[in-house]
């Protein structure tokens, strides 16, 4: 599909979700999210859709147990129940969606971005659908703590690399790592160029970080090159903060037994 094309079909297709809701007993609010909530300019031919469905008390079990509703719109030809409160479901033309189901008092504890209202019941209260106050993780703005975070995924994926844990060591060195080299860019740097995901912070870093994009394709080489990848990262942290001179010793000894 052209991106013109997509976006329309998607943005259809949400409208007539919340059509059926309309139509529904017990249906309140159809909150688009991402791409179809507010940030529709990023919408393009491999979107898709994510959002969530407010409904009254004693409502939420008819429309996560059976997707009836959704099947009256389009034929499905995968879904699955992902969460307690929702599913993941592909519409037999493509169309994947995402979805949860709650009733208001539940999104007072449900962490998510702010969306955009698709449809309200008449009378509904709108303001229940801005999400509750973001509480950050412990250090996770940070630049000691995100520091300290990856070095000690260098040191503890090379030790495993060095024991024959390929896979383990992957994932420490050139993903837990670089998740926190990337928090880092972003202290550095003051923010991102774009929209940003709370939850996924290396969603849209071409875009939002794009002279840091050539840093990260050297430090994911690949399964077999984790020593090379956090080598990459010291050489990059050396002149721009100060690291602790004894684990960083200790990592540099792993890599030079590891390659």
């Amino acid at each position: 599909m052209k991106t013109n094309a997509a976006k329309a079909m998607l943005l259809t297709r949400l409208q007539q979700i919340a059509d059926e809701l309309a139509a529904r007993e017990g249906s309140l609010a159809l909150l688009g999210l991402g791409s179809v909530g507010r940030e529709t300019d990023r919408l393009d031919e491999f979107s898709d859709l994510d959002f969530f469905v407010i409904v009254e008390p004693g409502y939420k079990a008819g429309l996560v147990d059976s997707l009836d509703w959704l099947e009256a719109i389009r034929p499905l030809g995968f879904s699955f129940r992902n969460t307690i409160d929702g599913h993941k479901a592909l519409f037999d033309d493509g169309i994947f969606c995402e979805f949860a189901v709650f009733e208001p008092a539940e999104l007072k504890s449900i962490p998510f971005e702010p969306g955009r209202v698709v449809w309200s019941r008449s009378g509904f209260d709108a303001e229940l659908l801005a999400p509750p106050p973001r509480r950050l993780e412990f250090g996770e703005a940070d630049e000691e703590f995100l520091i300290g975070e990856l070095l000690t995924n260098l040191y503890v994926g090379l030790g495993r690399y060095a024991r024959g844990e390929k896979l383990s060591a992957f994932f420490f060195v050139q993903h837990h790592a670089v998740v926190r080299l990337i928090a880092l860019f972003e202290l550095w740097d003051g923010g991102t160029q774009g929209s940003r995901d709370s939850f996924s912070n290396e969603r849209r870093l071409e875009k939002n970080l794009p002279r840091h994009a050539e840093l990260i394709e050297s430090v994911t080489p690949g399964y077999w090159h984790t020593p090379e990848a956090a080598e990459r990262m010291l050489e990059f942290l050396a002149p721009r903060t100060k690291l602790n001179e004894l684990i960083t010793g200790e990592i540099r000894d792993l890599i030079a037994d590891t390659t």
